[in-house]
């Protein structure tokens, strides 16, 4: 699984005009799902972001989590972070999964982000969606669950 976590003051998602998710203060988090990607991954990635101290304490140092910043995140489907543009201009989604493997794996991080006590907006799976954010810090991270353990 890899995801790129943004550290966000609001973020919201809309599908054909119509907002279908917003979060205020907290992490906007774009997740793709591999082909040999599991459940393990899934609680991986989801107790990764859970702990992640991208937060400011009150010295303005990055030292706290998500939870203890009192804030939410916004997970979005994103499969093209699994895009190889090693070879030509275009590029190869192969190792990307193919959508009933996605979905569950997807659903399944978002429960687990939830079984952790973080509130969770979703985006749409498979839809088109317009993705609009503010982007604090500004805070970027990759994560890749291969690359974790």
């Amino acid at each position: 699984m890899r995801a790129v976590v943004q550290r966000v003051s609001e973020a919201r998602v809309r599908v054909d005009g119509e907002t279908i998710a917003h979060i205020a203060a907290g992490l906007l988090v774009l997740l793709s799902v591999g082909l040999d990607d599991g459940a393990d991954d899934a609680r991986a990635m989801a107790e990764k972001i859970a702990g992640l101290r991208i937060f400011p304490d009150a010295g303005g140092l990055m030292n706290e989590s998500i939870e203890s910043a009192e804030g939410a995140v916004l997970l979005v489907s994103q499969f093209t972070l699994h895009g190889d543009v090693r070879r030509g201009r275009r590029p190869s989604f192969i190792a990307a999964a193919r959508e009933p493997q996605a979905v569950a794996l997807f659903e399944e991080t978002g429960r687990r982000l939830e079984e952790l006590g973080l509130s969770v907006q979703y985006g749409r799976f498979g839809a088109k969606m317009d993705v609009a954010l503010v982007n604090t810090g500004p805070v970027t991270i990759l994560i890749d669950t291969k690359r974790l353990f």
